[in-house]
């Protein structure tokens, strides 16, 4: 037992090491390369006040550090469990009649916590941070107004007294396809609703077609007038809704899923939100089923050394981000239904990592 509890405090402390030493490597990489491509942005638009910039990097290592926690975890493991193959250290511990598959417990927990404090960090700081330097980016260096929406289509707009709901908005022709207006009182109760077919700006305002009005009467009740042609009365112009849209990174699972309901609710079809939302749940644990993975990649791989190794892991990190980028697509097309689109990548690793991990000389 006390040899158990030595191993473990080792393999503890040597995977968390790596962990770091990983995490801080591939932040710094991503950062070089980040402001190698967006150098010539900050050239072109004059942007001359390094604490912006700065600060617009700084605001953004947090998703950076969500986005490389699983690649780093498998280096991780792929390097502790190489190195200790190529000092003879697993073969001492076989020697000693310690089981290798339980040695990996002590890792593979490890990485579930790992995935917990992945998720926290993407749910509790990530959407703050994210909002702040996409902000930052909007403003100081776009110089537009910070007005977001979260939609490629779809755009939801809020002012004081009303709420625009509108399916899809071509920029070019300035043309809302299905808007809903809500407008309301100072005690937030519905005074008027208009869904129209179409709304097209017509230079000075939108002119609606095929529009039906709800509108409140004194007696609380609404009446109901449709109108072929309607003008709409609202000061919002086609500039307005062509503002950067808001990034799932910026919300949290609860906001995404409180947007994805207020979506489903209006009589929408809000799958490509359940997709986001599953990639919430699913991407944080990327890094358990990774580490289950490259245990026997580490301790199976028989030729190429450490540095085969490593190559492979990042070979397989990169997979893993095809695989879900193409299942995340599908998904927000219709092809896949949101829970395979959002867990297609988990699946197929977890499979491949159990497999493997079955066939590892114990």
């Amino acid at each position: 037992m006390k040899r158990m509890d030595t191993l473990t405090k080792y393999l503890t402390k040597e995977f968390i090491k790596l962990q770091l030493l990983c995490q801080v490597i591939f932040i710094f990489l991503f950062l070089m390369i980040d402001f190698v491509q967006k150098l010539d942005d900050f050239l072109g638009k004059k942007v001359t006040d390094v604490g912006v910039i700065i600060s617009y990097f700084l605001y953004k290592i947090p998703y950076i550090m969500v986005q490389m926690i699983p690649v780093a975890t498998l280096i991780s493991v792929i390097v502790l469990f190489r190195l200790m193959k190529n000092n003879r250290e697993i073969t001492a511990l076989k020697a000693c009649g310690i089981n290798i598959i339980k040695v990996s417990h002590t890792v593979i927990i490890i990485s579930l916590f790992i995935s917990l404090f992945t998720f926290l960090l993407s749910e509790s700081v990530v959407p703050y941070t994210s909002s702040k330097s996409n902000g930052i980016w909007d403003t100081e260096i776009e110089k537009q107004d910070p007005t977001k929406f979260y939609g490629s289509d779809q755009i939801w707009y809020k002012t004081s007294d009303a709420i625009y709901w509108i399916k899809q908005f071509d920029s070019v022709r300035n043309i809302m396809e299905n808007p809903v207006f809500h407008f309301f009182d100072d005690n937030f109760k519905l005074i008027k609703r208009i869904e129209a077919e179409r709304a097209t700006w017509q230079g000075v305002a939108w002119v609606l077609e095929n529009s039906t009005v709800q509108e409140m009467q004194e007696d609380g009740g609404y009446r109901t007038s449709i109108f072929k042609i309607l003008t709409l009365d609202i000061p919002e112009t086609p500039d307005e809704f062509r503002k950067k849209i808001k990034q799932p990174e910026e919300m949290s699972y609860s906001q995404l899923k409180t947007y994805s309901e207020t979506v489903k609710s209006e009589g929408y079809n809000n799958s490509g939100y359940l997709v986001d939302m599953g990639v919430k749940i699913a991407f944080p644990f990327i890094s358990l089923v990774l580490t289950i993975l490259g245990i026997p990649i580490a301790l199976e791989l028989k030729t190429g050394g450490l540095p085969l190794a490593i190559a492979a892991g990042i070979g397989l990190s990169f997979l893993y981000y095809v695989i879900l980028s193409i299942s995340s697509s599908l998904g927000h097309s219709g092809v896949f239904p949101p829970f395979l689109a959002a867990w297609t990548a988990n699946l197929l690793f977890i499979f491949a990592g159990s497999y493997l991990m079955m066939t590892v000389e114990q």
